[in-house]
């Protein structure tokens, strides 16, 4: 989850599209190779704000989905699950009639791009995957503790907050707020390893995180490895670099809070993006 109250500062062209048994609302900002972006928890696509101009600047058509449950999109009976909701941006990439897309996912945006390309690598092009711990005990105690805490009792706490502030101005159900904190604390109290999926990976990847995350470094550069990123020399000509084009980035000053709204993330992603195939 993220607290930054960042707002996108020109809004696109806002749709809602019928796929996977969901009313999906998404943005579209600029024109070329498409790139769906992928909000973090509590949040919408808005959040992203200060990236989209210099996404859609460098020749991206910026496609920025409301994940189940947040923001403009309705929630619907079913858990909050990266699976299920990896399923629903994969529906939506065929509902836009697009052969691939680059797909770019913070927190638990992150772990729905991650999802995406486990599960329909034909349609994703590269994947960036930022501020996303691909097990629940890289997270730091203190903040699995409170993670515990958040649930439909918590919606009174967080009325000061940018994430229940946003909810009331933009939601089609802003009484549906104590749901969807319920649905969060349940996804987030479910143990997982997703280390066979990533060893799984089939597109080229980006590991993005802060040098202050929510887990240490030492989880994406483990993340890294389980890419075969890291093991060796990577040679004069990038030769022992890994062989499916992965790549790790961890960006200095920034923590788990402030890294989805930094022009150094959209900086990397960019370079990462449009970087020749090998």
């Amino acid at each position: 989850m993220t607290a930054t109250d960042r707002t996108i500062e020109a809004r696109g062209t806002g749709q809602y599209a019928d796929v996977n048994g969901i009313n999906l609302y998404y943005e579209t900002h600029g024109t070329g190779r498409p790139l769906i972006l992928l909000h973090g928890g509590l949040m919408s696509g808005e959040m992203f704000g200060p990236l989209i101009p210099a996404l859609a600047a460098a020749g991206h058509q910026v496609i920025a989905p409301d994940l189940q449950g947040h923001g403009r999109t309705a929630d619907i009976d079913r858990p909050i699950d990266v699976r299920l909701m990896a399923d629903d941006i994969a529906a939506l990439i065929r509902h836009l009639g697009l052969e691939k897309a680059d797909v770019m996912g913070y927190s638990l945006g992150g772990g729905v791009a991650f999802f995406t390309a486990v599960r329909h690598p034909e349609l994703v092009r590269r994947l960036v995957m930022a501020s996303a711990n691909i097990r629940r005990d890289a997270i730091y105690p203190e903040m699995l503790a409170q993670q515990v805490q958040v649930g439909p009792e918590a919606a009174e706490f967080m009325k000061n907050t940018p994430m229940y502030q946003l909810y009331q101005r933009v939601a089609p159900r802003p009484e549906d707020f104590p749901r969807l904190l319920g649905k969060i604390g349940e996804s987030m109290a479910n143990e997982f390893d997703f280390s066979e999926e990533v060893r799984g990976l089939k597109v080229p990847t980006l590991i993005v995180a802060a040098d202050a995350d929510m887990a240490p470094p030492s989880h994406y550069v483990e993340v890294f490895g389980l890419l075969d990123g890291g093991k060796r020399d990577g040679g004069w000509m990038g030769e022992g670099r890994p062989a499916g084009g992965h790549a790790l980035a961890i960006l200095p000053g920034l923590t788990h809070y402030n890294l989805g709204a930094s022009p150094l993330f959209a900086a990397v992603a960019l370079d990462f993006l449009d970087k020749p195939s090998a």
